[in-house]
């Protein structure tokens, strides 16, 4: 079924946007969350289990500690307060692919709660604008196992027959709440997405997870409601499940908020519910009703003793976190001089830490950025391969921008150095010289490359002769020719001028 869509300007002209993001983040404990089972992706099916995850009687949890402390530094990366004293509780609900049929999470005492993270979207200009996403809540819960749908649909609608693997069933999760993000107006998608983005690069940094949307170590979940417009309710709201890209994760909020939006201006009421994001059609589909807490009937685990941090290693956890990723920027983007709109696209092309390594092993900044963001950002995109996974590392990049400040080479030289390093001919100097392509700077050999051009463009001489100096560049381009690039081009024309002026 076609869904009707408003335009976006008709929905902005009628309505405000409210966002709310569940984003669940996939920790990379050696162990699961409350038994000793290993964690590690792509095993067999069904290999990583025991009787503790696989819910079997008499089994009993303990609390992995790592955990613990990931989501405290996790917590405190966000800015929130860390709770003295909190509970685990059983969330009861039909999963198919949770053998104990319920998931021990938090319920009314997370972990870590009302923090804050300040993220930036781009404005006309160039220009960035900061938006503050409050944070409700960030708290433990493991995860649930994987259930493949065998069909021609890939869902459980149309499905031959379905598959469990329990595996995954266990892991830690951390599951970030925001609170209501307001006022965004027409950038709420982009404050979406960036959020999502930025959010992953804080996990990064920390350290507590691989954070691959592709392999569901980060999912998010977008809450969207409408309301008329300056009326400062908040409309009822729909939650799209399991969106696994930051592009996805923006183009989720733009068609909800047309989809919203048309169904109200057509007299309609939403219905809250979950919806599924198609990456193929860009549209979301109906899932199912939408359950409040109280249909998870919680209640405390009785198997599990709280959870009471001292306030001695919170701070000691204090101590461990890494410098913020946004304050990394923009320390990164003022020493290197970068515009607003290169730091952005260093960011966007996964190429600030390639960077700034490379600039540690010697290169200028707008040196280093110009090779990874052309040169290397190319070969990745020709390839389908990660820029960071092309075999050239940033000692390499380093090495062979400094044969350019040398002179020995020049940039489109160095193009073919680049060439050899990604077959793994040696190091920048090796490549040079096996290939002979360090630049000429011999009067000699010059002179006798002149003097050809001179003679084959005998007009281009005459203009020079006549004092349009101007004209040296075609004399120059033949010379460059003739010696396939690997000519002084500044020596080439001085000896062009002295010759004919």
């Amino acid at each position: 079924m076609t869904e009707t869509l408003l335009s976006f300007d008709d929905v902005l002209e009628r309505y405000d946007p409210a966002l709310g993001l569940e984003v669940h983040v996939e920790l990379n404990t050696a162990s699961k969350m409350f038994c000793g089972c290993a964690t590690v992706f792509g095993a067999e099916p069904n290999t990583q289990v025991c009787p503790t995850c696989l819910g079997l009687p008499g089994a009993m949890p303990v609390v992995n500690r790592t955990a613990v402390e990931s989501a405290i530094r996790i917590g405190l990366a966000l800015n929130c307060s860390i709770a003295e004293w909190c509970r685990f509780a059983r969330k009861n609900y039909f999963y198919p692919d949770m053998p104990k049929n319920f998931q021990t999470s938090q319920y009314d005492e997370p972990i870590a709660y009302d923090g804050w993270m300040d993220v930036t979207v781009p404005i006309d200009g160039g220009d960035d604008e900061t938006f503050r996403v409050e944070i409700e809540r960030a708290h433990m819960e493991e995860d649930t196992g994987k259930s493949t749908h065998v069909g021609t649909t890939g869902r459980i609608h149309g499905a031959d027959y379905s598959l469990v693997d329990y595996n995954r069933a266990g892991i830690p999760l951390i599951e970030i709440v925001t609170k209501p993000i307001r006022g965004a107006g027409a950038k709420a998608p982009e404050v979406a997405r960036a959020y999502v983005q930025q959010l992953r690069d804080l996990i990064v940094a920390l350290g507590v997870s691989e954070a691959r949307m592709d392999q569901g170590n980060l999912r998010a979940d977008v809450n969207l409601s409408l309301s008329p417009k300056g009326s400062g309710t908040l409309g009822t709201r729909t939650e799209t499940k399991n969106v696994n890209s930051f592009r996805s994760v923006e183009r989720a909020v733009r068609f909800e908020m047309q989809r919203h939006a048309a169904i109200l201006d057509g007299g309609g009421s939403i219905l809250q519910e979950t919806r599924h994001w198609h990456e193929d059609t860009g549209i979301t589909t109906s899932g199912r009703e939408k359950s409040d807490a109280e249909d998870y009937r919680y209640f405390p685990e009785p198997d599990l003793v709280p959870v009471a941090p001292s306030r001695e290693w919170v701070e000691e956890l204090r101590g461990t976190l890494p410098e913020n990723p946004t304050a990394r920027r923009a320390r990164l983007q003022t020493e290197w001089g970068f515009s607003d709109l290169e730091m952005r696209d260093t960011v966007g092309a996964g190429a600030l830490g390639l960077v700034e390594e490379t600039i540690a092993a010697g290169a200028a900044p707008q040196a280093a950025r110009k090779w990874w963001l052309g040169e290397l950002a190319r070969r990745a995109n020709d390839t389908d391969t990660e820029i960071g996974a092309l075999g050239v590392g940033p000692a390499d990049v380093a090495a062979v921008q400094q044969l350019v400040d040398a002179g020995t080479i020049n940039d489109k030289l160095a193009r073919q150095v680049f060439e050899g390093l990604y077959a793994g001919e040696g190091t920048p100097e090796e490549i040079v010289a096996a290939r002979g392509l360090a630049i000429v700077s011999d009067d000699s050999a010059l002179g006798a490359a002149v003097d050809k051009a001179i003679v084959e463009n005998p007009d281009v001489a005459d203009k020079i002769r006549d004092g349009k100096v101007a004209a040296a560049g075609a004399l120059i381009g033949a010379v460059m020719k003739e010696m396939r690039g690997q000519a002084d081009a500044a020596r080439v024309r001085e000896l062009i001028l002295e010759k004919l002026t």
